[in-house]
């Protein structure tokens, strides 16, 4: 398992260098073909370096214990860094879409070459870097904590994939440009890269806001969760059925479960077998209040 682990935070880590370093590089290349495209690509780029880095950062916090502030742990810090860096990328793909419709409508020229060697560059490093993550993940799942790491791993595994995807697109458009000198195609491209990233960074913060908010894990069905808790024999009826997730991975329930039969030996079986049946259902943390039928429950509207 630590072997495991440490192999991922390699990569990670090694992508965020590769990637911190290739968008300098970037910036610079962009400046000099006068391409916009690639100064778009580039905050894309230093972007994800940034995301990388927050989450090997956030890995180490996220192990971190629960202390009598914070009782829960610091699971949900990843959250604030996801949510940070959508409404940056928000922020920046709203600039780059106006740089690029002004690049558009008024096209200047381009080094059409130098865009397509720095395009060649830009699909090894990510696709490079991407292959170190997938090794350095693979036979994860070990237990719950590996989970976690490689949630982290698939987001970031994703960032690079889009970066390939961005520089295959600008490398098919630098050699259009190169056989047609139509200049405008670096607008196009540059628009093209700021609606992807916006979309996703939209899709990224609804996610996040979601888990904040404590919605139900989307890989827990409620209604399903709940038919199998009163179909548990010694169960006369539930009620205060919560489920959320601290980061996305970490599910928390909590349950009242009315109960007929007041023999202790029965009731901490039963016990048991509800925690299994919510473990089944993805949740980690469940909590399980046994109530009597006599007994008045002391939470409103239950």
């Amino acid at each position: 398992m630590a072997h495991h682990h440490h192999d991922t935070s390699k990569g990670l880590t090694l992508a965020f260098w590769l990637n911190l370093g290739f968008s300098i590089i970037e910036i610079i290349g962009g400046i000099f073909t006068n391409s916009t495209a690639i100064i778009a690509d580039a905050f894309h780029d230093f972007m994800d370096a940034f995301a990388i880095g927050a989450a090997v950062y956030l890995e180490k916090v996220a192990k971190k214990k629960r202390t009598s502030q914070f009782t829960y742990g610091y699971k949900r810090f990843s959250l604030l860094a996801a949510i940070g860096i959508s409404i940056t990328l928000l922020v920046g793909a709203v600039m780059m879409l106006t740089s690029g419709i002004k690049t558009f409508i008024n096209p200047s020229e381009v080094n059409s070459v130098g865009m397509l060697w720095l395009a060649v560059l830009g699909l090894a490093i990510n696709g490079f870097a991407f292959l170190k993550i997938k090794n350095g993940n693979t036979g994860h799942h070990a237990h719950s904590h590996a989970h976690s790491h490689s949630h982290n791993s698939k987001a970031i595994m994703l960032h690079l994939l889009e970066d390939v995807l961005g520089w295959a697109a600008v490398l098919i458009g630098a050699a259009v440009i190169y056989y047609t000198g139509w200049f405008w195609i670096d607008g196009v491209l540059a628009i093209g890269i700021a609606l992807f990233i916006g979309y996703n960074a939209c899709k990224n913060l609804y996610e996040t806001v979601k888990i904040v908010l404590q919605s139900v894990p989307e890989n827990v069905d409620l209604k399903k969760l709940e038919s199998d808790l009163n179909a548990t024999s010694g169960v006369k009826r539930i009620h205060d059925l919560h489920v959320w997730s601290l980061d996305g991975s970490y599910h928390l329930g909590s349950i009242h479960v009315v109960v007929d039969n007041p023999d202790e030996q029965l009731r901490s079986n039963l016990r048991g077998r509800l925690h299994k049946v919510m473990e089944q259902h993805h949740i980690v943390h469940p909590t399980i209040q046994l109530e009597q039928p006599t007994e008045v429950c002391k939470l409103v509207n239950c």
